[in-house]
């Protein structure tokens, strides 16, 4: 028989945890939004290690630090889901705005697009225990289209804060049009907030995948991106394109949205009429109707 002292000291165990868990997801939501803003960024990349049977002809990919002015906006910010657009500025105009890589941040979802190869997904829907407390990282391709998504739990230790997993994606957009001899990234992401903005961390391995889903490694890289936060008035001819513009990439988030509902597996066609989906979607002016987006997007998803 559970006595009343047994009883209580459960209840105050319970009472507890909760207040515990309330308390982290504040501290999770806070060191998501701070990635919000304008930002310098470095860009540095460097294959460091070579598994090529072929060491004679193997290239590996060059030694890569790039800079760039970056202005991520929080698009959309709810208790459970948040999520941020970077916009990528190339030079002094209102051309020179690309429409850079998203990040959708879920808390406690239970249902990911795990990339598989050649331009396709694998549905995946995972139990409500696995997830618990955890947030998934959903990142978009520039048209908004699936990229890869990992689910982990935040981690806030000795001045710390700092988010880890690891996911399969496509050729980085660095990488796609220069090589093809892997066809797989297993990309292990660290983002870590830090004094001074944020930093993306990654250990990365080129992938060879076969059609029966057998993996060889080709190659590893180290990868750090470093965001450090300026003064937002460098980014407003961001902040004004953004402005501009988030109409259309609403109804092109709200087809997406349709398309990801359908919790199936997802293959894409690269190019139709030899033109990508975004040189497309980019074409179209801020008044475009949502069934002429919806009609570009369902000719590039193979049913």
């Amino acid at each position: 028989m559970i006595t009343k002292k047994t009883y209580l000291s459960a209840l105050m165990a319970i009472t507890t945890l909760i207040g515990f868990c309330q308390e982290s997801k504040k501290e999770d939501l806070k060191a998501i939004k701070s990635m919000c803003g304008c930002y310098e960024v470095k860009f540095n990349f460097t294959e460091t290690f070579k598994y090529s049977k072929d060491s004679v002809n193997y290239k590996p990919s060059e030694t890569k630090h790039d800079t760039g002015l970056e202005w991520i906006e929080l698009v959309e910010d709810k208790p459970n889901k948040l999520v941020l657009q970077h916009l990528l500025i190339v030079g002094t105009g209102e051309n020179d705005i690309v429409k850079h890589w998203r990040q959708d941040w879920l808390y406690e979802n239970t249902n990911l697009y795990s990339f598989y190869k050649d331009n396709s997904w694998k549905f995946k829907n995972l139990s409500a225990k696995d997830v618990k407390g955890q947030w998934t990282q959903k990142v978009f391709q520039v048209d908004d289209s699936p990229r890869y998504e990992g689910s982990s739990s935040w981690v806030h230790l000795d001045g710390k804060n700092y988010w880890l997993n690891t996911a399969d994606a496509p050729l980085p957009r660095r990488e796609h049009t220069k090589r093809n001899d892997y066809n797989v990234l297993n990309r292990r992401n660290i983002h870590e907030i830090t004094a001074t903005g944020w930093n993306h961390e990654q250990d990365n391995k080129k992938i060879i995948r076969d059609t029966d889903g057998k993996d060889t490694l080709l190659a590893e890289e180290k990868g750090l991106d470093i965001y450090t936060k300026v003064d937002n008035n460098k980014c407003l001819l961001a902040q004004n394109w953004w402005k501009n513009n988030k109409e259309l990439w609403v109804k092109v988030r709200s087809k997406w949205e349709k398309v990801y509902g359908s919790n199936k597996d997802l293959a894409l066609q690269n190019k139709v009429n030899k033109k990508s989906l975004f040189s497309v979607l980019y074409d179209l002016k801020p008044t475009a109707t949502q069934a002429e987006v919806d009609a570009i997007i369902d000719s590039f998803v193979i049913k």
